[in-house]
């Protein structure tokens, strides 16, 4: 990105963005107290989502659902409609911002098309769940008790027996945890409502989703050079995401694309010693770790997500991701998002930025470049690589991530190269995907033993009684 472009991002966002955000606060609010009595505050911010969607095709039923629940003779199918609403509005700024980045720097873009196939019917397991959300939303958060909360264990558990609910389960599951976290939540200063309620509605449309497995998944098969690592670290579950420019072997256009893995762990696995709980994917980690180009065969995608299966992969040449994004981040071309994941919050589009200064000030770390800034997100940085904060400020090269958040666009970085001591340095967030590499780091580990390695030795003791 250059500083014009940078500048163009900042300046005037799409038009309608703050009017979205009023409207989705006001059912989030509404959504704290809870749909049992609907007061006169929640029932005009449900009015407010019906003339919101009025002109769609989603505003009839809207209107109805609205109807229902201030009357207070509502059912799951009511709160599906006004989840549908809640998801179509902040889709619809996703998109506009999506839209607005794409122009700004040039980017291509495929369109979404939808699967073919029959839709499934709805099983046992989604509608114990919509039942257990309908009862969520009757409460509100501030109603939230340890008797309601104790009763999504039965949905959880349908849904896990079920291949394609394993994902609402394991959100179903961690939506309850951070509930019983904080519980008494009607003692909390301030709810986080906006993200309770991004994972309601998310789950709820989940409990909806009637698409089978696709009949006609694409796969591909080409050179896979990675651009940079976003460690995603939970007290019970670590995920890697691969941002990476995918050259199909057809000769196709170069494409941007993206691969996860995931593992569960325990709070006390952190830092560096969450790589080794991804230890069955080593032709991942290599390519990580030593900066290399990966041969991929035959690996299904859908959309920008591609399916990560090890055996249809093979470590190749080096692959510098900063020559990566120099040569091919321009031209490739980015997926469409799927219409569940259309949402502000989950932009993270990569992006190349050069030649820029860093600026200290109270509102953090900002890159400046031609007289345009743009904030940086070292929050977001992960324990487990050498990417440090101070690395950050002193570089003048990033590889990240564009985000949008709190009416602005970040950057998020992945990988940077900086002078320190007049050394030239380059570190990567997947740096210590084989193992750590710095000495001081790595003895800070081995004094603190492997804990992988313990709580593995112990398990297998009580699997032995």
């Amino acid at each position: 990105m250059l500083g014009t472009q940078v500048a163009q991002l900042q300046q005037d966002p799409p038009a309608g963005l703050a009017d979205v955000d009023t409207v989705v606060a006001g059912f989030d609010e509404a959504l704290v107290s809870g749909f049992a009595r609907v007061g006169d505050e929640a029932a005009a911010a449900l009015a407010a989502m019906a003339d919101a969607v009025a002109g769609t095709p989603l505003g009839p039923r809207v209107a109805d659902a609205v109807g229902r629940v201030t009357s207070g003779g509502f059912g799951p199918d009511d709160l599906a409609v006004l989840a549908g609403a809640r998801s179509a509005l902040l889709g619809a700024a996703h998109d506009a911002l999506l839209d607005r980045f794409d122009t700004v720097v040039g980017r291509e873009r495929a369109r979404w098309t939808t699967p073919s196939g029959a839709p499934d019917e709805i099983s046992a397991a989604s509608g114990a769940t919509a039942a257990w959300l309908h009862e969520v939303a009757v409460a509100g958060w501030r109603g939230a008790d340890h008797e309601m909360l104790s009763a999504v264990g039965s949905p959880v558990e349908a849904a896990l027996a079920e291949p394609r609910l394993r994902r609402l389960a394991v959100l179903l599951d961690g939506l309850a945890a951070e509930l019983r976290a904080s519980l008494p939540v009607a003692t909390m200063p301030q709810v986080p409502a906006r993200r309770w309620a991004d994972l309601w509605t998310r789950a709820v449309l989940l409990a909806q989703d009637r698409s089978g497995p696709a009949d006609d998944v694409e796969r591909v098969s080409g050179r896979l050079l990675p651009l940079g690592v976003d460690v995603h670290e939970h007290a019970t579950a670590v995920q890697v995401q691969v941002h990476a420019v995918l050259e199909p072997s057809d000769g196709g256009p170069a494409r941007l694309v993206r691969t996860t893995v995931a593992a569960g762990k325990v709070e006390t696995i952190t830092g560096p010693a969450v790589w080794r709980l991804l230890a069955a994917y080593p032709v991942l980690l290599t390519a990580v770790a030593q900066r290399r180009a990966v041969t991929v065969t035959d690996l299904p995608v859908r959309g920008g997500d591609l399916t990560w299966c090890d055996s249809q992969a093979r470590a190749g040449e080096p692959a510098d991701p900063f020559a990566t994004g120099r040569l091919l981040l321009t031209e490739a071309t980015a997926a469409a998002t799927a219409p569940l994941d259309r949402h502000p919050a989950v932009i993270a589009e990569p992006v190349l930025l050069e030649g820029y200064r860093m600026r200290k000030g109270g509102d953090g770390l900002t890159l400046v470049r031609d007289g345009a800034s743009i904030g940086v997100s070292v929050d977001r940085l992960p324990a487990a690589g050498p990417l440090t904060a101070a690395l950050v400020a002193a570089s003048t090269s990033c590889l990240g991530l564009a985000r949008w958040d709190d009416g602005r666009w970040w950057v998020q970085p992945l990988a940077v190269q900086a002078t320190v001591k007049r050394e030239p340095v380059e570190a990567h967030n997947g740096d210590w995907a084989e193992g750590v590499t710095d000495p001081k780091v790595a003895k800070a580990e081995a004094r603190a033993g492997d804990a992988v390695a313990v709580l593995r030795e112990r398990a297998g003791r009580l699997l032995r009684r």
